[in-house]
């Protein structure tokens, strides 16, 4: 069972991760960061997360970290 961590402090609720989830796992939260961005988070009831690193790899602030 795959698992990302996303460090919502840091992310600036880009979107770009959520594009690459071929599961479309990676979705954009309701609730906000300190700095006042909507951040993204894993969706993931069934564990289905492949940990195919796509989501991270897009990252362009690299806050992402995928666990296989």
């Amino acid at each position: 069972m795959s698992n990302i961590e996303i460090n919502e402090d840091l992310c600036k609720g880009c979107e770009l991760c959520t594009i690459p989830c071929p599961k479309e796992l990676v979705k954009m939260s309701t609730h906000f960061n300190r700095k006042g961005y909507r951040v993204s988070e894993l969706v993931d009831p069934e564990h289905q997360c492949t940990g195919c690193t796509m989501c991270a790899m897009m990252c362009p602030d690299a806050v992402i970290k995928v666990y296989r």
